[in-house]
């Protein structure tokens, strides 16, 4: 889990990366939920944050362009 302020030093196009890459994992994440596989429940509920995050800073940087 990295922390918003290495994530404000990235760029747009490397929070859209490590968005899909998160997207991917909790898609997987829910697969194993519902198979009953799941290791960690509360992965999903970080992972879901963490996306937020990335959303709301390439916000920032969108609108700080304009």
């Amino acid at each position: 889990m990295r922390k918003p302020g290495e994530l404000r030093a990235l760029t747009v196009d490397e929070l859209r990366q490590e968005e899909k890459s998160l997207r991917k994992e909790l898609f997987n994440l829910g697969f194993q939920k519902v198979t009953g596989e799941i290791q960690n429940p509360m992965r999903i509920r970080q992972v879901r944050k963490e996306i937020a995050r990335i959303l709301t800073i390439i916000n920032e940087k969108l609108r700080v362009k304009s």
